[in-house]
């Protein structure tokens, strides 16, 4: 890609920002838009209307960003919670790496890039040349100057591991300082039992009462049996979405036109005979509810949640063995009942097993799939292969705008359109390898996604962009180095503008202003004349945005010593990320589980990978250019780094997987002289019910109704 191509990419995503901008300080505050971009203030009656008009109002609208930027991390941590301000962590990681990769990148081994006479440059015709004028590869073959950039590889090492290990600490003791600091949650002292032996003549309900009341008489406390839910909680869903859309129906103002104005399709009608429609659909649901009801005291499963007096207990249970065979009592720690995944307690071992079989080849086959649109936006930064290819586009190509645009925009934004498709699929995958939790399905999904973007939008394209991609190549790990040390380089152009389309433009477009959001909005409103849904507060969709910021991390990494020009657009996406991920989490997200900062390891051991990467390539690339000592001198730097990955591992990992005996035991005591304990008891007991069961129960208790089930919502 020519400078060009590259400052029009730049110029096109500028502009488009400012626009969202624009827009979104202007549409914010209006009250019809509240649900849109503060709908967690909406939902928590916080939202204050603001009217203002003329070019002082305008200005003013700008005062989001200084809201954003003045809650301390306590009241981020206080608001959203301790994986809030985990993910915040990242962008500060990331702007205290690249800050300094900035300075160093920039200000020192640009310039020994510019002195290099290995490619010819020509000055007076700049625009027209290509970046890699820029980066190590005009840097002269065996020149002294390399060592510059090998002095820059170790001491960015050993800054970026420093301030890993100082994160890591710092959170690890965030971890520990939160849980002191919380109240009792249900969670630390409940355990997930498995494999229930059965007992003849005994339900699972009575040989979990008997074994756990003989061998934990004095911490025992209670147990929920799980039953084969299915299709009642189907039921239960159906009746919960029509009971919401009823209420939120309910709720609003009568006004002539609501009751005069009907849907342009026919699919509205007048709010009174909405009321009686979800009524009596309410009614219908509950005859079929009662039924399946009936059914479900034969359908136990051999599993339970069983809880405890003291978190100390509960973690025994959860980290020993129970019974004589290990294959019975099979405990783990027991997810918040609200973060718990209820569809696959009921599933079998061979259907688990055969899921997790089936989501191997679909991640295999997106994986092959996915080459095409990379093939696509490579085949578009090529203009002599993309002329050779399609003949007829020769005279629109010739156009130096056109030109400029499709390879310079254009491939990044075809890549970064496709690659949204694929989160929600791995969500689904997840979701069907028999996971527990909901927070434990995007902790899989966030790594799925991870590799996924680092595979086939960093490694597919640098090798679908050069001549040595073949199978012998990679197949010889000698020569790997070798191959990334020419593949990578050659594509730092494009992922300039990739930092741009998806970094800068994307976080203003999606994540702001929340375009897609409001284009469905606006076809609603097209299409009904009003909506009975209750609005719903998103959550922070881990899954998604956890990777992409690494991804940027890894090309500021990767790219740290072999093109320097790329690390003030990273630093700037990190910049402009604080503030707006920082806005969505205080007015938009509102948090529906907590893991206690569990996603910071997958942070740590990406960034490690990418480190070891970089390494590789600093391996080959002094190797190409006829240094080899200082190709031999690199090789212990990733030897070096992994070691230090296996100390953080073994110092801080373990109080990511549990809390300290003395850290439990000393919160135990606490709670002896803590007067709502009994309360936190009583409502413990009954917990881990399944929902779809509690439902059924409440409405059995509201038979007097005309609409028992109705009453059981109200």
């Amino acid at each position: 890609m020519i400078l060009s191509a590259l400052l029009t990419s730049v110029g096109i995503n500028v502009a488009l920002c400012f626009l969202f901008l624009i827009l979104y300080t202007i549409l914010r505050n209006r009250p019809s838009n509240a649900e849109l971009y503060v709908p967690r203030l909406v939902a928590e009656g916080k939202f204050q209307e603001y009217n203002a008009s003329g070019v002082r109002g305008f200005f003013s609208s700008f005062k989001w960003v200084k809201r954003a930027w003045q809650p301390t991390e306590n009241e981020l941590l206080e608001n959203s919670g301790l994986d809030a301000v985990v993910f915040m962590r990242i962008f500060i990681f990331g702007l205290r790496v690249f800050r300094f990769a900035a300075i160093v990148g920039i200000f020192i081994l640009l310039p020994f890039n510019y002195m290099g006479n290995q490619l010819t440059i020509d000055f007076t015709d700049l625009p027209n040349k290509s970046l890699e004028t820029f980066s190590i590869s005009n840097v002269d073959d065996g020149s002294n100057m390399l060592w510059v950039h090998f002095s820059a590889v170790y001491i960015f090492t050993v800054v970026v591991c420093y301030l890993l290990y100082s994160e890591y600490d710092d959170i690890a003791a965030l971890r520990l300082s939160y849980f002191y600091s919380s109240k009792p949650r249900p969670s630390q002292f409940t355990v997930l039992v498995r494999s229930i032996p059965v007992t003849a003549g005994r339900s699972f309900s009575e040989t979990i009462e008997s074994f756990f009341s003989e061998y934990y008489p004095s911490t025992y406390l209670s147990h929920s049996v799980i039953h084969r839910t299915g299709k009642l909680q189907g039921l239960v869903n159906k009746a919960d979405k029509a009971y919401k859309k009823l209420v939120h129906l309910e709720s609003k103002k009568y006004t002539p036109q609501n009751s005069k104005r009907g849907c342009c399709l026919g699919i509205c009608g007048r709010k009174a005979e909405r009321v009686d429609q979800y009524e009596k659909k309410l009614e219908d649901v509950e005859g079929d509810m009662r039924a399946e009801q009936l059914s479900l005291a034969g359908k136990e499963v051999p599993a339970a949640f069983v809880s405890f007096k003291t978190r100390f207990s509960a973690a025994i249970v959860s980290h020993l063995q129970q019974g004589l065979k290990p294959t019975d009592w099979v405990t783990e720690p027991a997810p918040d009942p609200q973060d718990i995944h209820w569809p696959f307690f009921s599933a079998s071992f061979f259907k688990k097993w055969m899921c997790n079989i089936a989501v191997v080849f679909t991640c295999l086959l997106i994986t092959i799939m996915f080459l095409v649109p990379v093939l696509i936006a490579q085949g578009l930064t090529n203009l002599a292969q993309l002329e050779t290819m399609l003949p007829f586009l020769s005279g629109i190509l010739k156009l130096e705008l056109v030109t400029q645009v499709v390879t310079g925009y254009l491939p990044s934004l075809i890549l970064e359109t496709f690659l949204d498709l694929v989160p929600p699929v791995m969500i689904v995958l997840s979701s069907i390898q028999g996971y527990i939790a909901h927070s434990q399905i995007e902790k899989s999904a966030c790594i799925k996604m991870l590799w996924f973007t680092v595979w086939n939008v960093f490694f597919a394209n640098v090798l679908s962009g050069t001549a040595l991609y073949r199978i012998d190549v990679l197949l010889e790990p000698k020569r790997i180095p070798e191959l990334l040390a020419v593949a990578v380089p050659g594509q730092a152009s494009f992922f300039i503008a990739y930092v741009v389309t998806s970094g800068w433009t994307k976080t203003f477009s999606s994540e702001l202003f929340r375009v897609k959001r409001l284009m469905l909005n606006i076809l609603k409103g097209s299409l009904c004349c009003d909506s009975d849904d209750e609005l719903e507060v998103p959550s922070n969709p881990y899954h998604k945005e956890i990777p992409r910021i690494l991804f940027f991390s890894l090309l500021g990494i990767t790219y740290f010593f072999l093109s320097p020009l790329i690390l003030p657009f990273v630093m700037i996406y990190y910049g402009l990320g604080y503030i707006i991920y920082r806005n969505q989490l205080l007015n938009v997200y509102s948090p529906k589980f907590e893991t206690g900062g569990k996603f910071w390891p997958v942070v740590h051991d990406a960034t490690i990978v990418f480190l070891v990467l970089m390494h590789v390539i600093a391996i080959g690339i002094f190797g190409l250019k006829k240094l080899p000592l200082a190709s031999s001198l690199t090789i212990p730097l990733p030897i070096l780094t992994l070691l230090f990955h296996g100390y953080c591992r073994r110092r801080f990992l373990p109080s990511f997987k549990g809390f300290p005996a003395e850290c439990m035991i000393n919160k135990d005591r606490l709670d002896q002289n803590d007067p709502t304990i009994s309360s936190f008891y009583e409502k413990l007991a009954t917990a881990y019910e399944d929902p779809a069961m509690e439902r059924v129960r409440r409405s059995e208790a509201s038979e007097s109704s005309t609409t028992p089930l109705l009453s059981s919502y109200r």
